[in-house]
């Protein structure tokens, strides 16, 4: 369907066919917007954008914004795009009218790897909440920080076990938010990411041998990292991202990654070590009544 009123837009369903397409418009948006480098890969992409309905709009066969949402669940999904050059337009507001209406009456996640202030302002004026934000920031890898060790702190690399699981459990059992996932599917999900870098992932442990913290590398991403409520502020979780730059440095990256939530102390901590800001990632909800 052509619609002479939106600069001859063309309206239709995509699919797998057109996941060059996706990978464009998505690396048109982190250009401008910043957000997670990792959206455009093919299989983040598939489970953003490939969605069971799809709607994109062409110009001139170009893909210029693109919306799907799932419905198998409760709330439906749904993640949409639109190219910055098309923002401005209602290009925006028709997708996620549509996407509303698929949702009916199972309410609406949204979920945003790319961040614009623009998008936000459309989805809270539609009533939807933003539940989650996290800054994903970027380290050049040039350039290395220097951190004491703690004393008594001794590392070693991971092994994917009980003790690993209630380490991370400990680390983070105290945030806003926190689900606690099963040990095992927790365990697994590291062990079939062909990403994950067991050979520079490390444990801490204190003087009596016990576990104070961790941290898991996959690919160039410091994945997570957690110090034990009783050993924050000795520097431990200082020391294991410098360590992680450094292993990562020694590997032949260039460049470091991590994500951290908006509320996350850590924070300011990662700045101090060298980390920029590379954009933002959140999520938006709407119950229904």
């Amino acid at each position: 369907m052509v619609d002479p009123g939106r600069d001859a837009l063309t309206w239709k369903e995509f699919g797998e066919e057109h996941l060059a397409a996706l990978a464009e418009l998505a690396e048109a948006c982190l250009a401008v917007d910043g957000g997670l480098p990792l959206f455009t890969s093919s299989p983040l992409l598939r489970a953003r954008l490939l969605q069971s309905r799809t709607l994109g709009a062409w110009h001139e066969g170009g893909l210029v914004a693109a919306v799907s949402v799932g419905t198998a669940g409760q709330p439906a999904t749904s993640t949409g795009l639109v190219n910055p050059a098309w923002r401005g337009r209602g290009v925006g507001s028709r997708l996620l009218s549509w996407a509303d209406e698929q949702a009916g009456d199972a309410g609406l996640l949204l979920t945003t790897e790319s961040w614009n202030p623009g998008a936000d302002a459309l989805f809270t004026a539609r009533g939807f909440e933003r539940t989650f934000v996290e800054w994903v920031l970027r380290h050049d890898l040039t350039a290395l920080p220097e951190v004491a060790h703690p004393d008594g702190v001794t590392t070693e690399p991971v092994t994917l076990d009980s003790e690993l699981f209630a380490t991370y459990r400990a680390s983070f059992a105290g945030r806003p938010g926190f689900v606690e996932p099963v040990a095992e599917e927790w365990l697994d999900e590291l062990r079939e990411d062909d990403g994950y870098r067991p050979d520079l992932s490390l444990i801490a442990r204190g003087p009596d041998g016990t576990a104070v913290g961790f941290f898991n590398i996959i690919d160039n991403w410091i994945d997570q990292v957690g110090v034990v409520p009783a050993w924050r502020g000795r520097r431990v979780g200082a020391h294991l991202v410098a360590r992680a730059l450094r292993s990562l440095a020694a590997d032949g990256a260039r460049e470091a990654w991590l994500c951290v939530n908006d509320n996350n102390p850590a924070a300011s901590l990662y700045q101090r070590l060298g980390f920029h800001d590379a954009g933002r990632r959140a999520r938006y909800l709407r119950r229904r009544a």
